[in-house]
């Protein structure tokens, strides 16, 4: 859910849910002031928070063909990811940007005459950067969901704000065409697949918002994660590179997940890697939280938890997906081992931990259990450290419990 003050001088909330409904609703009395659908075609959902500026919201729309893609019926895929700019005051759609820009045509059929088509996919998961600077909007782009490919999928892209015109991509990994279902439990290729691209790609998304900071010299750059495990900056005006670094294997569920944290002179970068299928089999799986310098990419600490503290614990892995939330001289990040971990940002010592994976006494009366630290980072407000602990999609472990620390 976003805050933001309209032109009418008026404190609202802008969300949309998961079906591609955007909501306004008047901030003090809570009363909707309006609410649109987005969705225009049938696959699309939204998975990112929305963006406001200037009187225009932004919603991202990714696509469920990823997963609707691995029922050997359905016609896969005619979806493309999204972003629709709406007018604040009243919900009217004022541009939308399709990250495929071909439409979907027959390709091939499946031995049971099935119908493929493509391309698709390309799905936006995570919310729009906004740059009012220069006038651009940025957003990073998932895989494919057939082929052909395109040079939008794992991809950055900046729009125009008022108008949605392209004005660059930046395409990290091509021919990266993916539906789940197409690996086994084992990391190892699904046989048959009637379903599945061929070749499959490695499912490397940009999940991630792209962080847009200012450098020590004074040059604004972007920031940005990739499921590949590669971390990259680069030039906001023209979408060229002017670094990467490789920090994991990547894969399906390794490389970066949900965020980075930075202050403009360092990047604290979590890399997951648990579950490392569909990654760069050249590359060691190096789950943990990275600290690099924003100038050269170059690697200035790493921080390792103790891998047997998940040792007979179902669903426990020693894994920094969940993005990183930074303060003054501490930078938090959670595990999915269930620990909330406070790092020195100058040597990436712990100097706080606490294991959420326990059963709580709550205040509504709830029973309550922590699990698995996934998605966002902590919210840090008012001298409280707010967490959310269990996310038990991808095996991981369950939990329905929100904890709140006062900072001593």
């Amino acid at each position: 859910m976003l805050l933001a003050k309209t032109a009418m001088v008026r404190q609202t909330y802008f969300f949309a849910d998961f079906n591609c409904k955007v909501y306004a609703l008047n901030a003090n009395s809570g009363d909707l002031l309006w609410s649109k659908s987005v969705r225009t075609e049938a696959p699309n959902s939204v998975t990112g928070t929305v963006a406001y500026a200037d009187g225009i919201v932004y919603v991202p729309l990714s696509s469920m063909e990823v997963s609707m893609g691995s029922q050997e019926s359905y016609e896969c895929c005619k979806g493309s990811g999204m972003v629709v700019a709406v007018n604040a005051e009243i919900g009217n759609e004022v541009w939308r940007h399709r990250v495929v820009q071909e439409e979907a045509t027959a390709q091939t059929k499946s031995s049971t005459g099935v119908t493929k088509y493509g391309p698709s996919g390309a799905p936006v998961w995570s919310s729009p950067t906004v740059d009012e600077k220069r006038g651009l909007l940025y957003i990073g782009t998932g895989e494919n969901n057939s082929y052909p490919t395109t040079n939008s999928s794992d991809a950055l892209q900046a729009l125009n704000l008022k108008t949605g015109e392209l004005v660059w991509t930046y395409q990290a990994t091509s021919g990266d065409a993916y539906v789940t279902g197409t690996f086994n439990e084992d990391g190892t290729k699904m046989e048959p697949c009637e379903h599945c691209p061929d070749p499959t790609g490695p499912d490397v998304d940009f999940g991630m918002a792209p962080v847009l900071t200012t450098n020590q010299d004074g040059k604004d750059v972007l920031i940005v994660g990739q499921k590949s495990g590669v971390a990259y900056s680069l030039d906001p005006d023209t979408g060229q590179l002017i670094w990467k670094k490789r920090l994991g294997r990547g894969g399906a569920l390794g490389g970066i997940h949900w965020g980075i944290a930075t202050d403009g002179k360092v990047a604290y970068v979590p890399i997951s890697d648990w579950f490392a299928f569909g990654g760069d089999s050249e590359y060691p799986a190096s789950p943990g939280l990275y600290a690099l310098d924003v100038m050269s990419g170059e690697v200035l600490w790493k921080s390792v938890p103790d891998f047997s503290l998940c040792e007979g614990m179902p669903g426990c892995f020693t894994a920094n997906s969940a993005a990183p939330t930074l303060i003054d001289g501490v930078v938090f990040a959670g595990n999915l081992d269930g620990h909330i971990r406070a790092h020195d940002v100058a040597t990436g010592n712990v100097i706080w931990d606490y294991n959420t994976v326990q059963d709580y006494e709550t205040v509504n009366g709830v029973k309550a259990h922590g699990g698995a630290l996934d998605g966002p980072g902590p919210v840090i407000a008012n001298g409280m450290v707010f967490i959310n602990s269990g996310y038990g999609k991808f095996s991981q472990m369950g939990g329905n419990v929100l904890l709140a620390f006062e900072a001593k």
